[in-house]
């Protein structure tokens, strides 16, 4: 299968659109993890062959594919935001494509979404999370455990905040599951061997949230061992909620 890829910049960050040669008329805004990253002619989900594989099994079912640099380890900054709602409106007008994607975050990408969610709800049709972070204060406590992962992850958040080291700690801004009021369809693969963002803070407390709200979702653990049927699965969950246009 041939497939097409655009590289663009938005002022500053490099872009990447994934065309399939048979578009089925969806789109899926992809959010990744701290390592994440695009550049002029590749990206992390390029050069890691697990991601790799999904973004082909994706294409090969007819989605379009738009993925962004977003500042790096944003960590779900009011402009990593902002960035990823330009790109949003920017591939729909250039694209032929339904007016409401699919979501598919990683790690630090869940930050990102989770604010997606509850500030263009009509333009969100679901959310497949793997591993999310969604409470940036829990990770910063659980972080503290580890002097050096701790010291970097604060730089990491002075950075892409535009404040103060000191400060972060009494930041009352920093993003959380606990505010939301979204009821979008979220669907989560968790890797049960995988500790970055335990689920007991992230994960699993989502789902209890969601409960308590009366809008439950789907929490799926996995060992990881076959990426086939979890590409899959996030598929299905994708097709399930394409049924209304």
């Amino acid at each position: 299968m041939m497939i097409t890829e655009r590289f663009f910049q938005l002022e500053t960050e490099w872009n990447v659109v994934h065309l399939p040669t048979k578009p089925n008329g969806f789109g899926i805004l992809i959010l990744g993890d701290r390592s994440d990253f695009v550049d002029e002619s590749s990206s992390f989900w390029h050069q890691h062959y697990g991601r790799n594989q999904l973004i082909a099994e994706l294409m090969n079912q007819g989605y379009t594919l738009f993925h962004s640099n977003l500042y790096g380890s944003n960590w779900g900054s009011p402009r990593a935001v902002t960035m990823a709602k330009q790109l949003y409106h920017m591939i729909m007008k250039k694209e032929i494509l339904n007016e409401r994607v699919h979501l598919l975050s990683e790690g630090m990408g869940g930050l990102t979404a989770l604010q997606l969610m509850e500030t263009i709800p009509d333009k969100i049709r679901s959310v497949a999370m793997m591993n999310p972070c969604l409470d940036l204060q829990a990770h910063l406590e659980k972080e503290k455990e580890h002097k050096f992962f701790y010291k970097r992850l604060i730089k990491e958040i002075s950075i892409a905040y535009g404040i103060d080291g000191k400060m972060i700690k009494s930041s009352l801004n920093l993003p959380s599951m606990h505010n939301i009021t979204s009821q979008k369809p979220v669907r989560i693969w968790q890797r049960m061997n995988f500790n970055t963002y335990p689920p007991q803070d992230h994960s699993k407390k989502y789902e209890e949230i969601r409960k308590s709200m009366g809008s439950p979702i789907h929490l799926i653990y996995h060992l990881g061992d076959n990426p086939y049927r979890t590409n899959q699965t996030i598929i299905k969950f994708y097709k399930e909620n394409e049924k209304v246009l």
